[in-house]
């Protein structure tokens, strides 16, 4: 379960506030992306966000199983910062920024961490059905932070507000179709909260949306089945599994099979958060050395606005500003093979040339790409060969769109790690063509966007 909650922060906290980590960011002027659902009375005035997910997963559970569910999502907070009037403290005006003694405060709209826990007892579980409904409700709020100077002279406050937000969770435990002996567990989350918010502003309706919402299971007395690779008797089942806005994967030590993360972002199965990461950016993709070292290139003008943006936005800024050498240096990088090591790779004595890297053509004497051919159009192309370059509109950029029609000479059929082909070209007119094979500076397409110049053998 640590290990799923850790995953599941992340998950959480995607995208809360992304670099450069202000509120003035143009980036963090639209957020809250991921898992969100919507009341039900603003979806359907036509809103543009769901009011509900469903979680469905396959167990084998004994008759003494048991299972407990926790749902966790967050509930908007808008912060408002008012400047104090002349009228002894009683008129307030709302601005985005405020200064007081060399502090700033600024506008913001902040994530309260909820969490709704369950338990049902499974029984002769394979056999029987449950349903339980869970209701949820966290009840409207309004809290005043006053803002003093120095001269103890009332400056202004901070306001923050909560809407009232309800749902609720529908659990259902049946026999799975397609497998007996197995267990269907089926989680709808739904957003019952009320909204006055017209459907095409969704600024208005953000205050009653549930944010990030996941689902963490775990199965005591049984086993889950992992949906993206099922053992063969259990395909069926898994296939026939209903999963709607969200993607359930177990969690835990490779093979473990007693928790799921149902999460609204796509995973692999046993998903982890890399062990040389100080600490989480708020991005998934945690590209930490390059964050951290654009984060530390702030001004100190940005990186105090950042610090008053929110608690996770100052506690980023601190850390890169604090780091020491060797853990920046242990986010430079780190080598997790693609694939095993072929043993006949391996250094025959000291003296011994090293092995080919895993990236390189002559690490797999399979792959030849000055010799292999690739079949287009029933001709045969390899190194030599004249084609006139068609780049599909679809997963091309503009730069390759101005190359349509352009004659280019195969310079080789490679192969990438997805074991999918590409031709290495030069442009036949290109002046600085012979600089590029010396240096192997290619441009690379896909076989249906080349047309052979040559006819069929």
């Amino acid at each position: 379960m640590k290990r799923a909650r850790a995953v599941a922060d992340a998950v959480l906290y995607e995208g809360y506030v992304l670099y450069p980590y202000r509120a003035s960011a143009q980036k963090n002027r639209v957020r809250w992306q991921f898992g969100v659902l919507a009341p039900r009375a603003w979806s359907g005035r036509g809103g543009c966000e769901h009011w509900w997910m469903q979680t469905e997963c396959i167990a084998e559970a004994g008759e003494q199983a048991g299972i407990a569910g926790t749902v966790r999502f967050l509930q908007v907070q808008v912060r408002t910062i008012e400047r104090a009037g002349d009228a002894g403290g009683s008129v307030f005006s709302p601005v985005p920024m405020l200064e007081v003694d060399d502090q700033l405060w600024t506008a913001w709209e902040e994530g309260v961490e909820r969490e709704i826990h369950w338990e049902i007892p499974l029984l002769n579980s394979a056999s029987q059905s449950h349903q339980m409904l869970v209701p949820f409700v966290f009840p409207a709020a309004r809290e005043i932070e006053a803002i003093h100077a120095r001269d103890g002279r009332l400056a202004g406050r901070v306001v923050r507000e909560r809407a009232a937000v309800d749902g609720v969770i529908r659990v259902t435990t049946e026999p799975a179709r397609g497998a007996e002996g197995l267990l269907l567990v089926r989680v709808q989350i739904e957003n019952r909260s009320s909204c006055d918010a017209a459907a095409d502003e969704r600024a208005d309706a953000l205050p009653a949306f549930l944010v990030g919402t996941h689902t963490i299971l775990e199965l005591v007395g049984g086993s889950f089945v992992s949906l993206l690779d099922p053992p063969e008797w259990a395909r069926d089942a898994a296939a026939a599994c209903d999963n709607v806005r969200t993607w359930p994967v177990l969690v835990g030590d490779a093979g473990e099979r007693g928790v799921i993360l149902s999460s609204p972002i796509i995973l692999q199965d046993y998903p982890e958060i890399a062990p040389e990461s100080p600490g989480d950016l708020c991005d998934a993709t945690e590209i930490d050395e390059i964050l951290t070292l654009r984060t530390m290139a702030l001004t100190d003008d940005e990186k105090r606005e950042a610090r008053a943006t929110d608690t996770r936005a100052a506690r980023i800024i601190d850390r890169a500003d604090t780091m020491p050498p060797e853990i920046l240096e242990r986010l430079h990088g780190a080598i997790r093979s693609l694939r095993p090591v072929d043993a006949g790779h391996e250094r025959a004595s000291t003296f011994a040339e090293p092995a080919a890297a895993w990236w390189d053509p002559g690490a797999d004497a399979s792959v030849s790409p000055e010799t292999d051919r690739i079949d287009v159009g029933g001709v045969a192309l390899a190194r030599g060969s004249r084609v006139r370059l068609r780049p599909g509109i679809r997963r091309t950029d503009v730069q390759d769109l101005f190359l349509h029609g352009r004659t280019a000479r195969v310079e080789g059929v490679f192969l990438d790690v997805d074991e999918r082909r590409y031709l290495a070209v030069t442009l036949e007119d290109d002046p600085a063509a012979d600089l590029q094979q010396v240096h192997g500076r290619y441009l690379y397409f896909a076989p249906d966007e080349v047309e052979p110049l040559e006819e069929r053998r």
